[in-house]
């Protein structure tokens, strides 16, 4: 890649296409950007996409992540991130959706996206999940906000308040009754044409005194991502403080399949402790692994695990001890 080619430090022009890096990060959330960086500081050479997506863009504060008082928002972390990224010349950021990729760790990688294509000797899928939010007018304002997916990472800021759960399977049910042992106010709103709840789970449900809605949301009323009320198809009026949705998340591995890697049952990437996949020199951290929670702790960690399994593949046989 030619000093020509850089503009800012961390940024890469979008008509130009790198030479071979060391390694390509697919993702730019907590994930691939502690991937990128502890590459970087082996004064490996790294290309990081990212297309500004994913959970980390939304408008949620994360209290999970260790020295933080009071928390940080997801947004601002990335921020904090890139900026640290960003003192290694040598790490470079493009702003392309990555749409598939080819090759092997002898011959290398090479990345493609809407006509141009990038080289690199190795990979590191950092691409997270897509998650399948009630969709309404305005919806995404209250994404993080009012609206989460996750009890490990807002369920105690929401203890004792009027909580409705959307989705209209038994892990739905499941995370419902959870739930309950932070509020004794909760209920859950199918928001499907279907119920799939199992009959067990309908008795706990019954049992915790949680009510169960089988309707679908029409709109919401809130005011600066606050909602205060769902009002359903069937014209129900349900008040709540936050909503939980629990109606599933899609990893995003088109880039992984168009590698031949393995993925589980539940189709998320496979890898071992070490974040490596089934193909020798791709790697994949986070979300998209569902190798650990879905936390943004787990993420960086994985994260740099990946970097620092990458970074070992990448030493020529006299370095290595095995």
């Amino acid at each position: 890649m030619s000093e020509a080619a850089v503009t800012q430090p961390g940024r890469l022009p979008a008509e130009v296409d790198a030479a071979e890096v060391d390694a390509a990060v697919v993702g730019g959330g907590p994930a691939g950007l502690s991937a990128a960086l502890c590459l970087a500081r082996f004064n490996r050479e790294v290309l990081v996409f990212d297309t500004g997506h994913g959970r980390s863009t939304h408008h949620q504060t994360n209290h999970n992540y260790l020295g933080f008082p009071g928390g940080i928002a997801t947004t601002e972390l990335r921020k904090l991130a890139a900026e640290q990224l960003a003192a290694h010349p040598h790490a470079r950021v493009a702003h392309h959706h990555i749409t598939r990729a080819e090759g092997d760790a002898r011959h290398g990688f090479t990345l493609h996206a809407q006509g141009h294509r990038w080289h690199a000797r190795t990979i590191v899928l950092a691409m997270g999940v897509l998650d399948h939010f009630p969709h309404f007018p305005d919806w995404r304002a209250y994404v993080g906000r009012s609206m989460f997916w996750c009890i490990a990472c807002d369920g105690y800021e929401n203890r004792g308040r009027s909580i409705l759960v959307a989705g209209h399977t038994d892990a739905a049910a499941g995370e419902a009754m959870q739930l309950h042992a932070l509020t004794d106010r909760v209920r859950l709103l199918t928001n499907s044409r279907h119920d799939t709840i199992s009959p067990r789970y309908r008795r706990r449900l019954e049992a915790a005194g949680i009510p169960v809605v089988h309707d679908r949301i029409k709109e919401a009323e809130g005011q600066g991502g606050m909602l205060s009320a769902i009002v359903t198809r069937d014209g129900r009026r349900l008040e709540l403080d936050a909503l939980f949705s629990i109606q599933g998340a899609t990893p995003e591995t088109a880039v992984a399949r168009s590698l031949g890697v393995d993925l589980t049952a539940t189709g998320y990437v496979r890898v071992d402790s070490e974040q490596q996949t089934s193909v020798p020199g791709v790697y994949a951290a986070g979300d998209v692994t569902s190798l650990h929670s879905h936390q943004v702790s787990a993420a960086v960690h994985e994260g740099a695990q990946a970097a620092a399994a990458a970074n070992y593949f990448l030493y020529p046989p006299e370095l290595k001890v095995d």
